[in-house]
């Protein structure tokens, strides 16, 4: 059985973003714009990229 990873790239600023936002963004693992991480996808992984949907790139990965 696969189960599959989302790739998450930041692609936008956290400056003069809310602190909710860039909380979120330090929970997926983002640090600096073009930073990559792989999380699994679950649905708390989603709620987190759902909200910060306008500063990342999501891409769906099999692993």
């Amino acid at each position: 059985m696969s189960t599959t990873k989302l790739r998450v790239r930041q692609v936008g600023s956290t400056i003069g973003r809310p602190e909710t936002q860039r909380k979120i963004m330090r929970g997926l693992g983002l640090r600096k714009m073009g930073s990559v991480v792989t999380v699994a996808n679950t649905p708390s992984f989603r709620g987190m990229i759902k909200k910060v949907l306008h500063l990342v790139e999501v891409e769906e990965q099999k692993s």
